[in-house]
């Protein structure tokens, strides 16, 4: 008997972990694969280094501070003279890349937006706010800030974020943030500027918003993690794994190198996604995780360009594909100009592009020369990349982002329910919470919170 079990060897599973290893509970992770570090994998190749999965991270909290704290040699920060975003429109008769403003006087000047939403703009403030909780994102932006910053500024980045498609999402649930800024201030420009405005305290203050990565790739987080849980830990190629309720406790049947095992836990944690749960918990009906199980993914086409050639032109994070301009690419991040030593010399790029998505599910079954004449047509007309690359990879996600939409809230009650049926069971990942690195981070920690505090209340 152990105290906890964690399904999934990924960062929120990692995390979690090494939090409840440190309070001091006995904890086993069981992993399908024969790695750890679920979605997150790096790979070198010729001097550059390039993801197959995320490429970044913000530091969007202070949990995801404070768990780099720990490990203060692996963090990288972005350059700052390639922290802006390239948004792609035709303009006078030709696609380019323009920098989304970042002041007053770019956004004036800005192409990207119309004369009439840059007026619109100054009227956001005035609007009332809406009232409809499972409003779409489209719509909001929409009423609050006009067509132009919903075709040129949110659609490009729910695209890059979420690969989603914002008729669909829902803000409530995807951008939670921006939808409180409304509800709770009456405007978008109000809200910012009264959060500024707030004291913050020493750990509000480490969430510093920073893109982030780490010296090697992102690959050696969760190794480090890994590493610091120790290997008796971990069990990986659990393959088949069920749970079960058993009494006050849990059953883990699965099967490792041919042979079932099973082992008993107090608790358990699952990370898997939405799609794996009938299998993962047969004792409930299809009728019980049809909430759950109906959560959509999207499907993405990730490739790897290493490229013997400079590009002035492109440093920066990346450029943004908006649907009407492109509706096969997403977009195209700028690695080696954010971390330098992504490349073998300063003459090199490394970019990561991003195809399909909601908006051309269709892309996950082209042929692999069909994704290269794709890439190599946008690249060259777009950026003037001419030469062949150096290092070329592609990487296919059939289930690679879950979509917020309609359902959401019925996700989530549902997972309640469960919860508070089956005490102990935690249904946890990107079914819920949040798709970013410090989301996982974040509901790591409020998983292992909520445990530590409902074993000292047993206690008591």
């Amino acid at each position: 008997m152990i105290d906890i079990a964690i399904i999934g060897a990924g960062l929120t599973g990692l995390t979690a972990a090494l939090q409840l290893q440190q309070a001091g509970y006995s904890v086993q992770i069981l992993e399908r694969a024969q790695r750890i570090g679920g979605v997150i994998q790096s790979h070198q190749e010729a001097g550059f280094t390039f993801e197959q999965g995320p490429s970044t991270g913000v530091i969007g909290n202070a949990e995801l501070a404070e768990l780099l704290l720990q490990f203060p040699e692996l963090k990288q920060i972005a350059d700052p003279s390639a922290a802006h975003r390239l948004i792609l429109k035709t303009h006078k008769s030709k696609q380019s890349l323009f920098p989304l403003p970042s002041g007053p006087k770019s956004g004036l000047q800005t192409p990207l937006f119309s004369f009439r939403d840059k007026l619109r703009l100054l009227t956001e403030p005035f609007r009332a706010a809406g009232s409809d909780p499972n409003e779409p994102l489209a719509k909001l932006v929409r009423r609050r800030l006009g067509r132009d910053f919903l075709r040129y500024a949110v659609d490009p980045f729910i695209g890059g974020i979420y690969a989603g498609d914002p008729e669909r999402l829902i803000t409530r649930f995807a951008l939670p943030k921006l939808y409180a800024l409304e509800q709770n201030y009456g405007s978008f420009i109000r809200g910012a500027i009264a959060k500024r405005k707030e004291p913050k305290s020493d750990r509000d203050q480490l969430a510093t918003r920073e893109v982030f990565s780490v010296h090697g790739g992102l690959q050696q987080l969760v190794s480090t993690l890994g590493e610091a849980l120790g290997e008796e830990a971990l069990i990986l190629g659990a393959e088949s794994c069920q749970i079960a309720p058993e009494g006050d406790h849990w059953i883990i049947r699965y099967s490792h190198d041919g042979q079932p095992q099973q082992l008993e836990a107090r608790q358990v944690i699952s990370t898997a996604p939405a799609y794996e749960l009938p299998k993962l918990l047969p004792f409930l009906s299809e009728a019980e995780l049809t909430p759950i199980t109906a959560l959509r993914y999207a499907p993405i086409v990730q490739v790897a360009w290493g490229v013997e050639q400079a590009l002035p032109q492109f440093h920066a994070f990346g450029g943004l594909f908006p649907s009407s301009e492109d509706n096969k690419v997403l977009g195209i991040l700028n690695p080696g100009a954010c971390f330098p030593d992504r490349v073998p010399h300063r003459g090199a790029s490394m970019l990561s592009i991003f195809l399909g998505g909601m908006r051309a599910p269709e892309v996950i079954d082209y042929s692999d020369e069909e994704i290269r004449q794709l890439v190599t047509e946008r690249l060259e007309r777009i950026l003037g990349v001419t030469t062949p690359p150096r290092v070329f990879h592609i990487f296919r996600h059939r289930y690679a982002i879950p979509q917020y939409e309609a359902g959401s809230q019925e996700r989530l009650e549902q997972i309640q329910r469960l919860e508070a049926q089956y005490p102990g069971l935690h249904l946890a990942g990107a079914i819920r919470d949040g798709i970013g690195m410090a989301d996982r981070v974040k509901q790591a920690a409020l998983i292992t919170a909520s445990i530590i505090g409902s074993s000292h209340g047993a206690q008591c």
